[in-house]
């Protein structure tokens, strides 16, 4: 049995248990604006319990920050990835900045105009 414990990622928690808290940056590339892509991305991170903020940019594209729990940091980045907005067409997402953080910056998870 202590093998199998042993193969858990230890990393995604913190000595009290509780898994610890990650942040990063995104920014997604394609078809991402005008298909209400901010939108779905705001349900999918509330739904996942993740803090931060997503807009679009001038140059097309839709970038943010995602604050939470590591495992669901880690859905956020696959749905961002591979899913995205049902009208939308995800070229790209690229994924920057990641560190662990002792508590979220944001209360929840905002779409900036």
């Amino acid at each position: 049995m202590w093998r199998l414990l042993r193969r858990w990622p230890v990393a995604a928690m913190s000595s009290g248990g509780e898994a610890q808290l990650l942040s990063l940056d995104f920014e997604v590339f394609g078809k991402v604006q005008g298909v209400f892509f901010r939108k779905h991305t705001q349900k999918e991170a509330k739904r996942l319990g993740l803090a931060g903020w997503v807009e679009n940019t001038p140059q097309g594209t839709v970038r943010g920050q995602l604050q939470g729990a590591g495992a669901q940091v880690r859905v956020m980045q696959a749905w961002l990835r591979d899913t995205g907005s049902p009208k939308s067409k995800i070229d790209q997402a690229q994924f920057n900045n990641q560190k662990q953080i002792q508590r979220r910056e944001f209360s929840d998870f905002q779409i900036i105009k």
